[in-house]
């Protein structure tokens, strides 16, 4: 417990050697003691519903394939739509856009992983697993995206640590992709009056995707903007 404390002790007393970067850092690119990268960036969370329910219902080697092909199928959206990966957390995916097309790209990804879920994983699985129907278990999902200044850090211990990022943005895209009520991608307002048309109307009928709508974090009132609509990537 004494080296706990003094590792504590040293963390505080640590000066930052922070630097800008205008690319997701690797692991190894940061400093674990006071290494620091500021980034503008987008981030997106998007975060597969009702796997503990699932685990606790279904067969728990079909909700592991669920939990894959959610993770596998989002990953490689992401890496389609020029975002980076960043960690995964049990059933959800964090990844990071950089660059001038980052809120158009981030916005496409959030669209793709509803086609991924909607018309993929759950058609596919429901037609293979009777239990799910059976049990009530709708395959569903929440993705949030929002965009701004972020500060990275390496955080953990020497040979079992990963990156942190710190800001609004990266927690409000989290915590938008907790939210359910029939949409599935949600959208801050500063990411939305960044993305192309292109990202906004539908391709068929030129129908906007998104609607306006208020929602509080952290005690303000924030615009934002939901979607249900997906589009093959």
């Amino acid at each position: 417990m004494s080296e706990i404390s003094e590792d504590v002790k040293q963390i505080i007393n640590t000066l930052w050697d922070v630097s800008e970067t205008k690319s997701v850092p690797e692991t190894t690119d940061i400093k674990l003691a006071g290494g620091a990268r500021w980034i503008e960036a987008t981030y997106l969370y998007a975060d597969l519903a009702n796997s503990s329910k699932m685990a606790s219902v279904l067969d728990r080697r079909v909700t592991a394939k669920i939990i894959k092909s959610f993770l596998m199928g989002a990953a490689k959206i992401v890496a389609l739509k020029n975002g980076k990966v960043v960690s995964f957390d049990g059933d959800r995916i964090m990844a990071i856009f950089t660059g001038d097309r980052k809120n158009t790209n981030a916005a496409e990804c959030g669209l793709g992983i509803n086609w991924l879920v909607s018309d993929v994983i759950r058609n596919k699985f429901e037609e293979k697993y009777s239990s799910i129907s059976e049990n009530g278990i709708k395959i569903i999902h929440g993705t949030g995206i929002d965009t701004g200044r972020a500060l990275i850090v390496r955080g953990g211990v020497r040979g079992n640590n990963d990156l942190i990022s710190i800001g609004r943005a990266p927690n409000m895209a989290a915590k938008m992709s907790d939210l359910r009520g029939g949409f599935t991608t949600r959208l801050s307002e500063e990411v939305y009056s960044r993305v192309h048309k292109d990202a906004k109307y539908a391709n068929k009928d030129g129908s906007l995707m998104w609607e306006k709508a208020t929602w509080e974090f952290l005690g303000e009132e924030h615009t934002i903007y939901r979607s249900t609509w997906w589009r093959k990537p």
